[in-house]
């Protein structure tokens, strides 16, 4: 009987961790950077400034590579594979972006997406 009662434990304690650990979520309210941070601002940024930016992803450009555009103008960002979390997004979808300036010496700036998420419709 011990047994039987220690396995079924066993077994509960197991589905419970692998459901948890597939569950994925994270916080939805304010992330302590409300600003909007426009195209145009980004050259005037260090390298490693977190931005958050809202506009529309235009194209693909390269691998984890994409334009995004605001009213103020147009930026190369980087998006990995595992920071869209399931998202899918076309050109004609607001999107926020959340991400650090990515500066260097020899290429344009672009800016490396931490988070993405679709803004609603009003």
């Amino acid at each position: 009987m011990k047994k039987v009662l220690f396995l079924t434990t066993a077994l509960v304690c197991s589905f419970a961790a692998l459901a948890s650990a597939q569950m994925k979520g994270g916080f939805t309210g304010n992330t302590g950077n409300t600003a909007i941070t426009t195209v145009n601002q980004i050259e005037n940024l260090p390298d490693e400034t977190y931005v958050t930016m809202q506009g529309n992803i235009t194209s693909q450009v390269g691998h984890e590579k994409y334009m995004f555009k605001d009213a103020t103008g147009t930026i190369k960002i980087e998006i990995d594979e595992d920071d869209w979390n399931g998202l899918v997004v076309g050109p004609e979808d607001r999107i926020q972006i959340q991400g650090e300036v990515d500066k260097s010496w020899t290429k344009p700036t672009k800016v490396e997406v931490d988070s993405i998420q679709i803004i609603p419709a009003k």
